[in-house]
């Protein structure tokens, strides 16, 4: 492993949450989280992008393993990490919205789900068009 690969995946990362949090940020915006009862419509600020794309850049390491899969199904694979922490940790313990964050709505977990595949294969196809 050599600096040029850690910084292709950390920059995979970075875009990848760039693109899902807009997509989000775009669920909540024109009211899809809404009709589908879950309670998240973030909004698109400075202080609520940033930490997402810190984090989803070091999520972005992930890309670093060797998986011998297709993108689809690695984008899958990558996204379960992320998903399963939110769902199972930071929800219930850290923000107190119940394990799955069921308190934002019997979806959420879907959802967020959804957020992360987006963030798995846009990171999963950005890496390989810079050669990761």
């Amino acid at each position: 492993m050599n600096m040029r690969s850690l910084s292709l995946a950390y920059a995979a990362g970075t875009v990848a949450a760039l693109v899902s949090s807009v997509a989000l940020w775009a669920a909540g915006h024109f009211g899809v989280t809404a009709k589908l009862h879950v309670g998240i419509a973030p909004v698109l600020t400075f202080n609520w992008l940033y930490p997402r794309l810190v984090i989803g850049g070091l999520w972005g390491l992930q890309l670093l393993v060797p998986l011998s899969r297709g993108p689809f199904v690695r984008g899958i694979l990558l996204s379960l990490a992320p998903t399963l922490l939110l769902l199972l940790w930071i929800y219930p313990f850290h923000d107190g919205l119940g394990w799955g964050g069921l308190r934002l709505g019997l979806l959420t977990p879907l959802l967020v789900w959804a957020v992360y595949l987006v963030w798995g294969w846009t990171a999963v196809l950005w890496s390989r068009s810079t050669g990761l």
